[in-house]
């Protein structure tokens, strides 16, 4: 056992306490979103003839994808943001961890690996609402599940680092007023990146999220290409790597005296 675990047995000591409201909204948020969008919406755009635009696959097939990925980006950006600013400048936890054996590698092992299991959890219950909906039309579609999870570990790691900076809150209305929103807007969720003008088309190849959701599109679709998938694949994981390194400096820098 790493005693990296030992920081992951202290955040779901935690979460033992607000488990129930967490476990609900999971739930509650695909069902809503899948329904409103998926098909309330969906209903107009395939009238409207939009499937041609989408590939000939309905809206929803084509959206449930999409919000998967994005609801990956949104948890792990929620994980990493005020829960680790708090326990370096609140509650100062990191310190009293750093008091014991642990190192910061140990916490930041132990923080990845818990954002894991968060986002396990998370993806899951969306992809089981999804394939209750009808919106998963591949065998392959099960593999949009660590995809998901892959895409939420791209935006974790940079957020972490970034987080590892603050000294107050002020720095996240800013990520999310001017990161996360546009990223779920514009990064081909709600319609196809074709749709967008050219001149913003390119910076959406450069985020995680396009990628993360063009792969599980393309499971749950079952129309994978090889060449695309491990393009897509191999963004996210160059993603992740250069978060870890990012957090790993910035703990060291912010917690070694």
């Amino acid at each position: 056992m790493t005693a990296g675990v030992r920081v992951l047995e202290h955040n779901a000591m935690v979460y033992r306490r607000t488990w129930h409201g967490s476990v609900l909204s999971s739930l509650v948020s695909p069902v809503l979103f899948l329904a409103a969008m998926g098909i309330g919406l969906g209903g107009y755009v395939n009238r409207a003839g939009g499937a041609g635009a989408l590939g000939g696959v309905p809206y929803l097939a084509f959206l449930a994808p999409g919000l998967l990925a994005a609801q990956a980006m949104q948890t792990a950006a929620f994980e990493t943001t005020y829960p680790i600013m708090g326990k370096i400048v609140w509650d100062k936890l990191y310190e009293a961890m750093l008091a014991t054996p642990l190192t910061v590698r140990d916490l930041l092992a132990g923080e990845l690996e818990w954002l894991i299991v968060r986002l396990c959890i998370v993806c899951t219950a969306f992809l089981a609402v999804m394939t209750a909906f009808g919106a998963v039309r591949s065998p392959a579609g099960v593999l949009a599940l660590p995809v998901a999870v892959l895409t939420g570990l791209a935006f974790a790691t940079p957020i972490m680092a970034f987080s590892a900076t603050q000294r107050r809150d002020s720095g996240f209305n800013v990520l999310f007023r001017f990161g996360i929103t546009p990223l779920f807007l514009l990064s081909g969720t709600f319609f196809p990146l074709d749709q967008l003008p050219w001149v913003v088309r390119p910076l959406a190849f450069l985020t995680p999220l396009y990628h993360g959701v063009a792969l599980a599109r393309a499971l749950t679709l079952g129309q994978v290409d090889p060449i695309a998938a491990l393009a897509h694949l191999v963004a996210l994981l160059v993603f992740v790597a250069g978060g870890i390194v990012l957090t790993a400096a910035s703990f060291r820098r912010r917690l070694v005296v």
